[in-house]
């Protein structure tokens, strides 16, 4: 599993960073420009929490994270 992120060009996705194999099948999520939304105090701390994991580069592959949660079921 990989996320990467794009841009529409000329109506195709054209995405960042390095392209993906030929056939790849994908899950397209478009965020609305004006989307707005509300959550709960504890998300929006688990939110805030997650985003500093990702300033401090405490990240792994996603690949890595689902052998974790495999490993432990």
């Amino acid at each position: 599993m990989q996320l990467t992120t794009g841009t529409v060009i000329g109506g195709k996705i054209v995405i960042e960073g390095d392209p993906l194999p030929e056939g790849t099948v994908v899950t397209i999520l478009a965020r609305d420009r004006d989307e707005t939304f509300l959550v709960s105090p504890q998300l929006e701390a688990e939110l805030q929490a997650s985003l500093g994991e990702l300033e401090r580069d405490e990240t792994m592959p996603a690949e890595a994270l689902l052998q974790r949660i495999r490993t432990a079921s």
